[in-house]
């Protein structure tokens, strides 16, 4: 059987780098972090170039934590104009990889399957991989970071720990190499897919490393993480059977939307009802567009600074719906039942759960089907208004308070400012 041979490219401070190449600089010599300073101070910068890394700060700081000592060049992020380039470099890829090839995992970052290439083009595997990150960079101005490895999982682990380490920023790992260099890397959490929550549940065994891992008892393994437990295993022999044609066939079995917004300040308990009756309009719109319902909800609170645990809850419906008025009160009555009023909320999670086609969806006896279409028809009605002129153009007079964010929300991309391209 043909080894394979995998890239996972990394666009290098990505966000940073466009920023610095849309003002004619030099990303590896300029100071530059991607920020909104109208935040404040505590600001968290999105990216910073590689030339404030080289002085030791650390990616996804504050504003405040950054040395007065050093100058900089601050940019409001663009999300808009990152995504135009993130698929302008999808295309480079396109003129030599063909897509079936190529799993895209973020806006600056994917993996590709080279296995075929090498022989198309007649190069090793570096060799292949220097030529698409040179291409992109002469169309783009933008420099990549690469992790080579014989599965998904090593390519990747060779990307965040052994390119660092590379003059060329190319990590080349297979399993033997993964046994010599990997396997007591400390600490654990930087391996992908490792949390902070896993390492600590290592921890209380004396596990460390992936080395540790490999050589105890896998029964252990299997109890304290069930079928976690496998790709764990896996892992920590530098295993990885899924490929990136696995990926592109799979299908979930069940579906769901969710949303989730960080709040800019600590909120009360009311105002912070207000949002997350905002998130749930949207979200129920979001389904309804898609012909869509749901039997199940979940709603997630987290508290400022962790004061308290967090509280959360799922709820199954008494019907599969796609009412906004019915999916309104059940998210409202399970919001008064598990909030603790007494503490500043900081983070809102909502989800509709186990989605089905809207020819499922079911009624009581004591259903309104009169209401029930007239709530249809002004929803189709809401939806054309906000195709035609913008998310902003009709909202629920709720979202025109002070503490509710639906209409700074609606012009953001992925949770940042989009700005101009």
């Amino acid at each position: 059987m043909e080894t394979k041979s995998y890239l996972c490219i990394d666009l290098k401070s990505f966000y940073a780098s466009v920023e610095s190449v849309e003002r004619g600089l030099d990303p590896m010599k300029v100071n530059l972090v991607v920020a909104d300073p109208s935040r404040g101070k505590g600001a968290i910068c999105l990216a910073i170039t590689p030339a404030m890394k080289a002085l030791g700060i650390k990616n996804r700081c504050r504003l405040f934590e950054i040395s007065p000592n050093v100058s900089y060049i601050t940019a409001v992020p663009r999300m808009k104009l990152y995504m135009k380039y993130s698929a302008n470099i999808y295309s480079i890829y396109l003129k030599f990889i063909s897509a079936e090839d190529i799993h895209v995992y973020s806006v600056d970052e994917c993996f590709i399957d080279i296995t075929q290439y090498k022989r198309i083009y007649k190069k090793n595997d570096k060799e292949l991989a220097n030529m698409l990150i040179d291409e992109v960079y002469k169309e783009t101005g933008i420099r990549a970071t690469v992790g080579i490895g014989t599965n998904l999982f090593l390519a990747k682990v060779a990307l965040d720990i052994t390119a660092k380490k590379a003059k060329d920023f190319i990590g080349v790992l297979d399993e033997e190499e993964f046994k010599r260099s990997i396997w007591h890397h400390r600490p654990i959490t930087d391996i992908w897919n490792v949390g902070n929550g896993i390492a600590k549940r290592l921890a209380k065994v004396g596990i460390y490393d992936l080395y540790g891992v490999a050589h105890f008892d896998e029964a252990w393994m299997y109890r304290e993480f069930g079928v976690n437990a496998e790709f764990l295993i896996d892992h920590a022999w530098g295993r990885e059977p899924c490929t990136i044609a696995d990926i592109h066939a799979y299908r979930s079995k069940s579906k769901s939307l969710s949303n989730s917004q960080i709040l800019f300040e600590d909120y009360n308990s009311d105002d912070a009802m207000n949002v997350m009756q905002e998130m749930v309009d949207a979200l129920v719109l979001e389904m309804f567009e898609q012909h869509l319902v749901c039997s199940s909800i979940s709603l997630f609170i987290r508290y400022s600074k962790d004061a308290i645990a967090p509280s959360g809850t799922s709820v199954k419906l008494r019907e599969i719906t796609n009412s906004y008025k019915k999916l309104r009160e059940c998210f409202t009555e399970s919001y008064k039942k598990i909030v603790r009023s007494n503490y500043p909320i900081r983070q809102i999670g909502i989800s509709l759960n186990d989605l089905l086609d809207e020819s499922y969806a079911t009624f009581d006896l004591f259903t309104d089907l009169t209401a029930e279409e007239k709530e249809r028809q002004l929803q189709k009605t809401v939806l054309d208004i906000k195709r035609r002129y913008g998310k902003n153009a009709i909202l629920k007079g709720i979202s025109y308070t002070d503490k509710c964010t639906a209409r700074t929300r609606n012009k953001l991309v992925g949770g940042h400012n989009g700005g101009e391209i």
